[in-house]
């Protein structure tokens, strides 16, 4: 009996790219968004790009002058993500992913402003 145990095999699953988490081994998808749209100036770049594209100087102004060392930073991990592209015109803007991503916000943002209302 133990040689036919071992004669079935499990059908071996793909292995699945997972991104690093701080202070999280899973690698849950929803821990590496969360993680990273937590990370300072993450959102208020997604946010400053919904209406179109910025140069990184537009983007820094947008940004009320954040560290231009910190902005970089995290346009990078935003691009690295797939939510934002380096255009060849010149500037940054929401990818597809980066828009879809911005329209799951938008009941938030409709909340928040009838909750700062209330």
């Amino acid at each position: 009996m133990p040689e036919q145990a071992s004669a079935r095999k499990r059908p071996e699953k793909k292995a699945e790219k997972k991104r690093s988490v701080r202070g999280s081994n899973t690698g849950r998808p929803i821990m590496v968004l969360l993680d990273l749209l937590g990370r300072r100036w993450s959102l208020r770049i997604l946010w400053e790009l919904r209406e179109g594209p910025l140069t990184s100087r537009a983007l820094r102004t947008a940004c009320d002058e954040a560290s231009p060392t910190v902005l970089q930073a995290r346009l990078s991990e935003l691009r690295q993500a797939g939510f934002v592209e380096l255009l060849a015109a010149g500037g940054y803007g929401l990818t597809g992913l980066g828009k879809e991503l911005e329209q799951n916000f938008l009941p938030l943002h409709r909340f928040a402003e009838r909750w700062s209302k209330s």
